[in-house]
């Protein structure tokens, strides 16, 4: 009578079969990230008392500062259609942004004892802090499109283009936290890097200023190349008013618009190529 040896557990951060980031089971990925970025999205709010409008209180006092200075102090953005709905839906964006790209660095290091211990796709873990902020830019947008409507604004058709826009927003986060949650695995100077690099995104970002108000041509259209601009601009050319430039028409004209979308799709190739190289050995370098 033969007795079948007992299958040998799988060496920690051995590759797991398909693509080492996600797998080969698809719909276990989902379930992984869902579940991670609930719980983190519960427990952030576990034991508040104001739960959800602590996280609403950041882009909100931004947005009182921000709003005091260019509109009473400086006279900026005055003349520019609903501005303080426009200043609020540039940085509930850029918080975004920052948000789940700065927890997104550290995401692999933080849980250093579930990498170590579990074998499971390793992509999930900076794309749950993805989702986790991606829930709150959810709830943030129902406040700044009821905000729009308080302030005079209407319906449009533009708003159909809120969910492609939030995806390519999405889209550019999260291949953001990919790249950086491998990379600061091995290189801890990336957290202080990004942080600084976040200032220039945002003041080189049309936030709390409109692109019409650059008076350079060519810098407009340097600023135009980044995703975020993009983003943004239409944004507020679609949702807030159509007085505000499109982005096609902001960065110079439609095909313009491919340096950015080769940007973007720079990003999601490299940050996923490379947290997919780097996935089978991140529990042994963490």
């Amino acid at each position: 009578m033969s007795v079948e040896a007992p299958e040998r557990p799988r060496a920690l951060g051995a590759p797991i079969k398909g693509p080492a980031a996600i797998g080969v089971d698809l719909p276990r990925f989902l379930n992984l990230m869902r579940t991670l970025a609930l719980t983190e999205f519960k427990l952030r709010f576990f034991g508040s008392a104001l739960g959800y409008l602590w996280q609403l209180m950041r882009p909100l006092m931004l947005f009182g500062v921000l709003y005091v200075v260019f509109t009473h102090v400086l006279k900026f953005g005055s003349d520019a259609k609903f501005y303080p709905v426009a200043l609020l839906s540039g940085i509930v964006m850029f918080v975004f942004v920052s948000e789940s790209t700065g927890a997104g660095v550290t995401s692999l290091v933080d849980r250093e004892n579930l990498v170590r211990k579990v074998q499971f796709p390793r992509l999930v873990v900076p794309l749950s802090v993805v989702a986790t902020a991606l829930l709150n830019l959810s709830l943030n947008m129902v406040v700044v499109l009821v905000f729009l409507l308080a302030s005079g604004g209407e319906v449009r058709a533009g708003w159909l283009e809120i969910p492609l826009l939030v995806a390519i927003l999405t889209l550019f986060s999260a291949s953001l936290a990919t790249l950086l949650s491998a990379l600061y695995v091995r290189y801890r100077d990336v957290k202080p890097v990004w942080e600084v690099l976040l200032q220039l995104l945002f003041y080189g970002t049309p936030i709390f200023y409109t692109i019409d108000r650059i008076p350079n041509e060519t810098l407009r259209h340097l600023l135009m190349m980044s995703p975020l601009a993009v983003i943004i601009q239409q944004f507020r050319h679609a949702v807030i008013d159509p007085s505000y430039q499109s982005a096609a028409a902001a960065a110079g004209g439609w095909q313009l618009l491919l340096v950015p979308a080769g940007i973007l799709l720079a990003l999601v190739v490299v940050g996923y190529g490379y947290f997919d190289r780097e996935a089978p050995r991140i529990a042994e370098d963490l």
